[in-house]
């Protein structure tokens, strides 16, 4: 049988912090590659990924800050170039847990799934005493009841930052034309429904520390409001095509 190649993709900026933490809990025996693209960072990122001892492990540079969806981009591009079987997004700011990158790639491995999400969502008092703000809390919760609404699904988060994704996902789904911002998560969401993938899901425990990266109320509501949108296309190109 031919070997699956699974490459961690981790899109950084400003995460000297937590980067170390975030790369040593990532579970090496079930990871052949690391790829670490810097967006343009104007801490010491770059330095701090130099000094890992991942033997396999891969650092690209932005020249000039892109944003979020365009570092997504670059990493799932890169991956791809190195023929990698799964592509597994990580956010470097470690308040997802590394360590469950094992269990999306027996899952995926196996066939249950095309694509696996982290979800920070399993009970409101556990989320919430783990850091995350009430109002992210909310809106979280708000705007994924609309999003599984207008897409028919049912999962618990379309917003977190610990993603899989099967190669031919990706090689199937056009993510250069999405947004080079934030909104850039939902709109592959939404583009992996459309052609019909398999979503699952892993409670993953949230880690709200000071030192994790996270937007800002204006850019939050941004990026809700640019989401509705998205999943408001969806819905409606849906239902033309039905008629």
């Amino acid at each position: 049988m031919k070997k699956i190649k699974t490459v961690v993709v981790l899109p950084a900026y400003n995460a000297e912090k937590t980067l170390v933490k975030t790369i040593s809990q990532i579970p090496k025996r079930y990871v052949d590659e690391i790829i670490l693209v810097d967006d343009a960072s104007t801490d010491k990122t770059v330095a701090v990924a130099k000094k890992t001892s991942f033997k396999n492990f891969k650092i690209y540079r932005h020249k000039k800050n892109l944003g979020y969806g365009a570092n997504q981009k670059t990493c799932y591009r890169l991956a791809l170039k190195d023929k990698a079987d799964i592509i597994i997004m990580l956010h470097p700011d470690y308040q997802y847990d590394p360590k469950l990158v094992k269990y999306f790639v027996g899952l995926m491995k196996d066939g249950y799934f095309d694509v696996m999400l982290g979800s920070r969502i399993r009970s409101r008092e556990e989320t919430i005493k783990s850091g995350m703000p009430v109002y992210k809390y909310l809106s979280n919760r708000i705007l994924t009841l609309i999003e599984n609404f207008l897409s028919g699904q049912n999962l618990s988060e379309w917003h977190t930052g610990m993603r899989a994704f099967k190669r031919e996902v990706l090689e199937s789904i056009s993510f250069e034309k999405n947004s080079d911002d934030f909104v850039f998560d939902s709109q592959i969401l939404f583009q992996v429904i459309e052609k019909g993938f398999k979503i699952g899901e892993i409670s993953v425990p949230v880690r709200y520390l000071s030192d994790s990266s996270s937007i800002n109320f204006w850019r939050g509501l941004k990026y809700g409001i640019e989401t509705l949108l998205v999943g408001l296309n969806f819905f409606i190109k849906k239902r033309i095509l039905r008629q």
